[in-house]
């Protein structure tokens, strides 16, 4: 597991993350049985959606009833939760439950359960009628406040939080994110809908969480671009069988051991997110480096010193003879540049060391941006 965290760097709920390929859960479908045949491809998985109420419990029997959609039924959610993680507890895999509830106390008796064994999903994804109406699903997204107050109550188990959502329903995604992390959450759990990339990259640049992006990402290409514009993993869901979840954990695999940063960010100049930051060169000329700076609040000074200072004593500091006199203000390596690639020849550095290097950078600068959690503002 050493070789997947230095390849990937990717932890949840104290565990290492073998590749950032997940299965999101599908009602009545991902359980235990769904996801131990498919491990080997894996590094994390979502089993749900379960309801954990009263009200969600009548409301998935509903919507079983009515022949749309397969629905996990039971009179006992502890005990049919108890029985799947029993199930996933030899498997290498992070182990996500997605759950329905109406109410924070329903959480807080799952958690009391579980305890920190699992990461805890919060599902405000769900669009189903009667799930809305039970006061589960969407409803947390129309109703941001009872979304924020089930957070908080999770996170007083010290438990990790995951938040499944639909963009585009909530009344400001990039709000709504904001207050997720003021709230304690760790995981962003988005499906993207029809929005591609450009409202990843807001989702990204509005807070420091883990981010999975999710919905119709079964193939590399897809699975770069959200990666490239911010995501830590991606999920499957209808697209989850075998074939296909292997196609991208070996794709992953193999891009990440030749390029050295698995999700490296476009640069900023081609729609990148504020991750690209590492790879912007002085702020001395009309482009999107200093409109992004103004944004976040990072004077031009503070910015050169930042990178500056990060780079000390590392082969970062070298480059005399680059642009700027240094590789902190050098491009990505797939971007040609004759000065860049003499400087890595003469210091003997390899393009996978250097983009790990522009990772650390890049992590730097993102402490810096997110240093302060946003106050806990009236939803």
């Amino acid at each position: 597991m050493m070789d997947a965290f230095e390849r990937f760097g990717l932890v949840i709920n104290d565990h290492i993350v073998r590749t950032p390929v997940a299965i999101a859960s599908m009602a009545g479908i991902v359980d235990a049985s769904y996801v131990l045949p498919r491990t080997e491809h894996i590094g994390a998985a979502f089993i749900g959606g379960y309801s954990i109420d009263e009200p969600t419990m009548e409301a998935a029997a509903a919507i079983a009833a009515s022949g749309d959609r397969k629905e996990f039924l039971y009179t006992d959610p502890v005990e049919e939760l108890t029985a799947q993680i029993k199930k996933l507890k030899k498997s290498p895999v992070v182990t996500g439950i997605n759950l329905r509830g109406s109410s924070p106390r329903s959480f807080s008796e799952i958690a009391s359960a579980f305890g920190d064994t699992v990461v805890y999903e919060v599902d405000a994804h769900c669009r189903q009628e009667s799930m809305v109406a039970a006061g589960a699903g969407e409803h947390y997204l129309q109703k941001p406040g009872d979304l924020i107050a089930v957070v908080k109550t999770l996170k007083a188990a010290e438990v990790t939080v995951s938040v499944k959502m639909r963009v585009g329903v909530a009344a400001d995604d990039r709000a709504l994110v904001r207050k997720l992390w003021s709230a304690g959450a760790d995981i962003l759990h988005v499906d993207l809908m029809d929005t591609g990339s450009a409202k990843l990259r807001q989702i990204r640049n509005s807070s420091p969480l883990m981010i999975i992006a999710n919905n119709s990402i079964n193939t590399f290409d897809r699975m770069r671009e959200m990666l490239s514009h911010g995501a830590d993993l991606v999920s499957l869901a209808r697209r989850s069988d075998e074939r296909t979840l292997a196609g991208l954990d070996a794709a992953i695999t193999r891009y990440a051991d030749e390029e050295g940063w698995y999700n490296s960010p476009k640069q900023l100049c081609r729609g990148g997110d504020i991750r690209a930051l590492a790879f912007c060169c002085m702020p001395v000329k009309e482009c999107p480096l200093i409109p992004t700076l103004a944004r976040i609040g990072i004077p031009k000074e503070e910015y050169i010193h930042l990178k500056l200072d990060s780079v000390k004593n590392t082969p970062l500091e070298a480059g005399d003879h680059t642009c700027f006199g240094s590789l902190a203000w050098c491009c990505k390596t797939s971007s040609p540049c004759m000065f860049r690639d003499m400087t890595l020849a003469q210091i003997g550095l390899k393009n996978k060391e250097y983009m790990h290097r522009k990772h650390e950078l890049s992590d730097t600068i993102m402490n810096r941006v997110f240093h302060d959690i946003p106050s806990d503002e009236s939803c």
